[in-house]
Formats: C-alpha cells, structure tokens, sequence
C-alpha cells in the first residue's frame, strides 16, 4: 500500500494515509515523498473532500475506518484495482508470484531491466536498496510487479495477482501459507490458475520446474509457452553453482553457458531467484549475457538479509521472516557462507499462519542450521511455543517481550557470531536496538 500510494504521488495526486502500526523502512519512504501519515484507522483520518479511498487487503467489516468510507457513500477501489485501473494500461506487465522470494525477485528483475536501459515501473514490497524506493512509474514500456496470492480487499475475494494481467509471470513456488484465508493448497492453487488464465499466448510463463505444485496448476490447463528454471540441465533455465554458498553461478539456456553472475546473495533460494528474473528480462527480449554481470552490484532489498552492521566481531542481520521453508533456505544459505560460525536466531512468529500454527510442526527444522533461538512468543500467540522450543536441535529459549529478548541475545552472544532477527513486523525495532546496545559495549 505504501507503494500504490508512492505511485500516486508521482502521477500527482495530493496522498495521504493511515496504518496501525508504521515502522521504517516504509514509513521513512512516504515521508521523504510528503505524503501524510495518521496512526491508526479512525475515521477522523480520512479527509472529507478526499476523491478516493484506496483500502488495504488488512481492514474488513467492523473496522471504524472502512464503515466511515461505506456509511458517506465514498468512492473506494483496492490497491490491486487501482493499480491496473491507473498505471498499468498500456504497459507490457512483469508479475512475480509464487510463496516465496516475491520481493527479491521482483527487485532483481526491476534491477536488471534498468540495467538493459528500459527504464521499468515496479511496484516492490519493500524498499529497494538501488533503487531508494518501493515503487516508481518508470519511462519505459516494461512494468514489474510483485505479485501475492492474498486476498484483495474485504470487497474482492480473489487473489490480488488477478487484477494485473501479465505479458510474463514468473511462477517461483507454491506451498500452503496464509492460513487465515486458505483452507488448503488446492485453495491456492485455483487462485495461480486464475492468474495463468490472464497470461496471453504471446506472453510467457517463467516457472520453477523443481516444484511439484506448480505442474499441477499447470495441467489444469496452460495456453502460453512456458520455460522452465531450477538446477536440472534439462530445464530450458538452468543455474550451476560455482560456489556452494550461492555467491556464484553459471547461467545456462538449453543447455549453454550464456552468463555467469558473481553477487552478494547468498543461498540456493537466491540462486532461484536470479536464474528466474534473468529468464524473464530474456521473454521481453533483453540480452542475459550483457546484463548478468550487472548483479556483480546488486544491493537486494532493504530486510532480506540486510546486514545491520558489525561491532566487535559480531554480524547483525534483519531478515523479514514468515514461513518455515524461507527461514530453512535463508539460514542454509548463510551456513554455507560463515562455515562453522555460530548463528545466532532471534525469531517473532508474526505472520497469520505462524500465529494461527499452521507452520508450528515446520518451525523447528528450519532452524535445524541455528546455534540458538531466542523465540519472542507473545502472549497473543495460539499455539504452545514451548513444543517447538524442546524440538530445535540448538539452544533455545523463549521470551514475551522485546526488552527481554534483547537481554537474552546480550548474554548469549560472543565474538564471531552472526545474529539474525527473523520477523515479518516491525519486531518492536529490536535489530536496530540490538545493534546499538553492542556499540555502546
């Protein structure tokens, strides 16, 4: 949201907003832009000569805010619907979907495109290291966009990839989260149909050939030519690691070595993403082999890995955490890079589904690449975090506040390890705090 608004902005509308909780780094984003943030959702927030409430996916029925827009008969549209009804007509549009590695995807895409010179829009969800920025119309043709399988808005029950009608979609992976709206994967899997529906046959599907789901979303019908990526030669996309970690790969299309992209990411995942978003610049007619050496300077996203800083030989990462296979792949990527050193983990399960526990059974092996685990388990959550404490293979310990959590990480730490903060909020700003207690000794 903080993105559509940015957009606004630049088409010259007069913005502003409000949210429950605003926390940098988008909150620093729309300030820089002027745009005027109110806390919380109350319907005094809400200008009465505004033309249009744009509404956010996380309001329903009963919130004071969205009763205030319906009782005064306002105009109101989805971010979703706005974006499709305003930026994207006559645009050749890029979608990324898939559980994970959306963001990154998406920005290494934008990346790459501005790279060749194409000058894209994107709209990112989060804060792009290269770019400043979440979102920006661009001056060229192509368009990127993050693409989620969430809902659209309490009005608009279908995912909100539905609403953006993509020349190419890159379908990254697929495995069962957002507890709170699907009942099943199968769930899931009609609402990526849906999308594959809107992909016209002159377009591309760009789809991680590894993953299983996929191919059945897939043979529920398919009009467009679809490339396969992953580390199968047989892939028309395939990426050779030159270094275990990630760091480095080959870059393989049907079978020949076309590029070689050395970077600063790290993990098989990461690997993955950057294979799939150079097999889609390739769909909109972009030469991979100019561009791959570009990634040498890619700078990801702000909160995927984000080193916070070092201080006495200790590494602070932030990492915006929310599911058991992104923190599994997220960690191994990390192991392979620091070797033995010990990882620190300091984990809030804050998504719906963790606090829902549909990911809870998941949440101990994918730490298994963890020395320690402090879990902030607030009292809110609805599942019984001491379970999953007495099944992770390091030490583990659990707190019900932030200030406690940072004391736990202070005694444990030492010399050479490397501390990762693993939450989809705002964590109270517990890397940054964690950070500053080091300097100060």
């Amino acid at each position: 949201m903080g993105g559509v608004a940015a957009l606004a902005r630049e088409l010259g509308h007069a913005v502003e907003g409000s949210d429950q909780n605003i926390y940098p780094p988008m909150s620093t984003q729309l300030e820089r832009l002027g745009i005027a943030l109110k806390p919380g959702y109350l319907a005094g927030n809400i200008a009465a000569d505004c033309n249009a409430v744009v509404v956010g996916n996380a309001l329903s029925r009963g919130n004071a805010a969205v009763e205030h827009v319906l009782d005064a008969g306002m105009l109101y549209t989805s971010g979703a619907q706005w974006l499709s009804e305003n930026v994207l007509p006559g645009r050749d549009t890029l979608a990324v979907a898939g559980t994970h590695g959306k963001t990154t995807t998406t920005t290494i895409l934008a990346y790459l495109l501005d790279a060749a010179g194409r000058e894209p829009g994107f709209l990112i969800g989060g804060v792009a290291e290269d770019f400043g920025a979440s979102a920006r119309l661009g001056g060229g043709r192509e368009f990127v966009v993050e693409a989620d399988e969430y809902d659209t808005a309490f009005f608009d029950k279908r995912s909100k990839f539905v609403h953006y009608r993509p020349l190419v979609a890159i379908l990254n992976n697929l495995e069962y989260d957002h507890a709170d709206i699907f009942p099943d994967v199968a769930a899931i899997q009609r609402q990526f149909h849906h999308l594959v529906r809107t992909v016209p046959r002159r377009g591309r599907l760009i789809v991680n050939g590894h993953d299983a789901r996929l191919g059945e979303v897939l043979a529920m019908g398919c009009w467009t030519p679809v490339e396969r990526f992953g580390f199968d030669p047989a892939f028309e996309w395939c990426a050779r690691k030159l270094r275990e970690d990630g760091s480095a790969f080959e870059v393989l299309h049907d079978g020949a070595v076309i590029a070689t992209v050395e970077w600063a990411l790290l993990g098989d995942h990461n690997v993955l993403n950057g294979l799939a978003a150079l097999a889609a610049c390739s769909a909109v007619g972009v030469d991979v082999a100019l561009v791959a050496p570009a990634l040498a300077r890619f700078r990801s996203v702000k909160r995927r890995m984000e080193v916070i800083g070092e201080h006495a030989g200790i590494t602070v990462y932030d990492d915006f955490a929310h599911h058991p296979t992104a923190i599994a792949t997220t960690l191994a990527g990390l192991r392979a890079n620091v070797g033995d050193a010990r990882i620190v983990v300091a984990m809030e399960p804050r998504s719906n589904s963790m606090r829902l526990g549909a990911h809870a059974d998941a949440l101990a092996p994918s730490l298994d690449a963890a020395d320690a685990v402090v879990f902030l388990a607030r009292p809110e959550l609805a599942w019984d975090a001491a379970k999953v404490i007495g099944q992770v293979r390091g030490e583990a310990v659990s707190v019900t506040d932030a200030d406690a959590l940072l004391a736990a990480l202070r005694a444990r730490v030492r010399a050479g390890d490397h501390v990762v903060f693993m939450s989809n909020g705002g964590f109270d700003g517990a890397p940054r705090r964690f950070f500053a207690a080091l300097r100060a000794g």
